[in-house]
């Protein structure tokens, strides 16, 4: 049989490739389609069974991550939000316009909520002046990429690190109360949730539906490229540490924003190198001194600074605590604006430390990774308040 002249024109064969291209775009919709729809079924068998069970402990169960199953809802409730770094930003710097919201920032250990209205710079200049602050050109550099026109003070205190962010949504569906909750979700490249923020304040709805329609991605059933296992910290042997040297910069520290440069010039994790600390400048608690710290906290009517986060962020409460309970294997703090939840049985050792006159206290989970850091509120140029300071002396010591 004779090939027809017309099949070898140049013109027919770029159609065919379009051709051939369109339906293996859609036959990668519809197999994204249905991988999403044979998740959603799952995912209401469990509900069923578990009516309670949070979103990410429901992902564990299905073996997926949070954001997989949360996109599984798209269509029903669920809108996917346009996802680059400039977008995030943006998205961040209009949420400043909803008023009072609950912003949410969690790790694998730890929850802070705080139900507030964040605080917005005065202007580019004031958000300029905020990033020129550091010495180091490449964090200044950072500094002014990640800020979003706000949240640094105030009840909502947020510092971003937006290349960590990977995808948004936008959620609007019935709350455990009855009430209709709407919530904007980041979560970062392996499907972990970043920060979530709710809205609280229904004069706002109009705004927030506005900010839904301008950053409604185009693709609403694009798959999601999760990525695998998120490594594991890298450590570096003691012994190619240059521990005196180490200490010294330690000692020389005239501002403790300074601390993470220093660890990261010498090639350390925070945990590795509070063990190589100089003498009395780094003592070691006992994960029971959590409890212990916030209850006396909220006995004595301590202020403090919350310090919880991941890759992508790190929020901060700053204030007095009232109510301390135990919930399972969780710690918490259950006052009206604030909520923290802490995976007691998680921690594996605290630190007491001295950071260029400065007070801190920090938990650390089995991995090795930093859960929740606190400090005594002090006003600028003043010190710590005396009451902050023996709180953290008298904290129990970890076992020999």
């Amino acid at each position: 049989m004779k090939t027809s002249p017309k099949s070898k024109h140049p013109l027919f064969t770029l159609i065919a490739a379009l051709i051939l291209s369109q339906a293996a775009q859609l036959s990668y919709a519809a197999d994204d389609a249905a991988g999403a729809s044979g998740l959603a079924a799952r995912w209401a068998e469990l509900r069923k069974e578990q009516p309670r069970l949070q979103i990410r402990d429901a992902a564990a169960k299905l073996k997926v991550s949070e954001a997989e199953l949360l996109a599984s809802q798209i269509g029903q409730g669920v809108t996917r939000l346009q996802n680059d770094e400039h977008t995030f930003r943006e998205i961040m710097r209009r949420a400043l316009d909803l008023g009072q919201v609950m912003a949410t920032t969690r790790n694998e250990h730890g929850v802070l909520e705080r139900t507030g209205t964040a605080m917005r710079l005065k202007s580019l200049q004031d958000e300029q002046a905020q990033a020129l602050t550091p010495e180091n050109a490449r964090e200044r550099e950072e500094r002014l990429r990640n800020i979003a026109g706000g949240y640094l003070g105030g009840e909502i205190d947020l510092r971003f690190h937006f290349l960590d962010w990977k995808y948004a949504f936008a959620v609007v569906q019935p709350g455990r109360d009855g009430s209709i909750s709407r919530s904007l979700q980041f979560f970062d490249a392996y499907g972990q949730s970043v920060h979530k923020l709710y809205l609280r304040n229904d004069a706002s709805i109009a705004v927030y539906d506005k900010l839904v329609q301008d950053f409604r991605h185009p693709q609403q059933q694009l798959a999601l490229q999760i990525q695998g296992t998120v490594p594991a910290l890298a450590t570096k042997p003691d012994q190619e540490v240059d521990v005196k040297e180490f200490q010294l910069a330690w000692k020389e520290m005239s501002d403790v924003h300074q601390f993470n440069q220093i660890v990261r010039e010498f090639g350390l994790n925070r945990e590795q190198a509070f063990r190589l600390a100089p003498a009395g400048m780094a003592q070691k608690v006992s994960p029971a001194a959590l409890r212990t710290l916030l209850d006396q906290a909220a006995q004595q009517q301590i202020s403090i600074m919350a310090f919880l986060g991941n890759a992508g962020v790190t929020q901060i409460f700053s204030g007095k605590i009232e109510k301390t309970a135990a919930s399972g294997e969780w710690y918490n703090v259950l006052d009206p604006a604030f909520n923290l939840h802490i995976r007691e049985s998680a921690l594996t050792q605290g630190w007491v430390l001295q950071r260029a006159g400065v007070t801190s206290v920090e938990f650390f989970d089995r991995d090795g990774k930093l859960v929740v850091s606190f400090f005594g509120v002090r006003e600028r140029a003043k010190p710590q308040p005396a009451s902050w300071i023996a709180l953290a002396a008298a904290l129990p010591r970890a076992a020999q």
